[in-house]
């Protein structure tokens, strides 16, 4: 039996521990990891907590939407259980019908084929580390070994264990400046979760200095379910000019070779992106973002207007 669960009623132990053993579990199901990102999220629950379905959710102009937190690529269903489509749509049936507003993204292993959502492919790539690094560099493309020899020459050193803080900043003062969609509250969070998740000793921050020692790109990796997440990164002019991120990355990927480990670059449909990851030899991965829409027609073309407007 499906169960909604209020955030105040569930069980956290037991919700944490069924991410924990999901064959598709990831951090960012954690109850702690949800609760840094959004401000109110509740949870479909399946008999004892054999399979959890995180619901964060907010008010729009006074609606209820369900909706996909910053810094969360993926959610939806997880389970300690088998997965099928039929298993699935029972959970997006279960999402309350108040809520009139459903964006999300769902994990690599939810396909479901429910008629009541709408659905678009997102793309991801992944690269398997469990090889040694030679075997793994063999697989760069043509352009990204240029760039890696251009960023080799030009002097850049990684440094590991760099300040979360400095990073971010980084990020505002450079590529950040020009998206009006992340504000100081989101930073805020990012913050937050980055030092949340070194305390637990699940991520490592990456810095690239140049030749006179300022920092010109750096990134932060989350890992969980022998899985790590390429979650953030920050890049300045310089670091540009010199494919800093380049050196950066083979180098956590020259650390971490030969590791029953998957480096996910937390990717996007994003053109550009997607030719760096999969310069690295990596694998495209997809997912679904699915949504349902049962507002009025007036509510609809008022949502449309302010967005427009932003």
């Amino acid at each position: 039996m499906i169960r909604y669960l209020e955030n105040k009623l569930i069980d956290r132990k037991k919700w944490d521990d069924c991410i924990s053993r999901s064959f598709n579990g990831m951090i960012y199901g954690y109850t702690w990891f949800l609760d840094v990102v959004c401000e109110n999220w509740d949870g479909l629950v399946e008999d004892d907590y054999l399979r959890v379905f995180p619901v964060c959710h907010r008010k729009k102009f006074g609606v209820s939407i369900v909706y996909q937190p910053f810094f969360t690529q993926q959610l939806g269903l997880f389970s300690q259980g088998e997965l099928n489509p039929a298993v699935v749509n029972d959970f997006l049936t279960a999402i309350p019908s108040r809520f009139r507003l459903v964006d999300i993204n769902l994990n690599i292993h939810n396909k479901p084929d429910h008629p009541g959502f709408g659905y678009d492919v997102q793309v991801n790539h992944e690269l398997d580390l469990i090889g040694d690094y030679e075997d793994i560099r063999r697989n760069y493309s043509s352009n990204t070994r240029r760039n890696l020899a251009k960023a080799e020459k030009a002097g850049l050193s990684v440094i590991k264990g760099v300040k979360p803080d400095d990073i971010i900043s980084l990020f505002r003062e450079n590529r950040g400046a020009g998206i009006r969609v992340l504000r100081d509250a989101h930073y805020m969070k990012l913050k937050r979760l980055v030092y949340t998740c070194i305390y637990k000793g699940l991520a490592d921050v990456y810095g690239v200095y140049d030749d006179h020692n300022e920092l010109c790109a750096g990134a932060v990796f989350l890992e969980s379910h022998k899985k790590s997440i390429f979650i953030f990164s920050g890049l300045s002019d310089k670091g540009r000019d010199n494919r800093a991120m380049f050196l950066l990355i083979d180098h956590f990927i020259r650390e971490h070779a030969g590791k029953h480990l998957t480096l996910d670059f937390d990717g996007s449909n994003n053109e550009a992106l997607a030719r760096f990851y999969k310069g690295f030899g990596s694998e495209r991965i997809v997912f679904l973002r699915i949504s349902r829409n049962t507002l009025p027609l007036l509510t609809n073309m008022a949502l449309k207007i302010y967005r427009n407007i932003r």
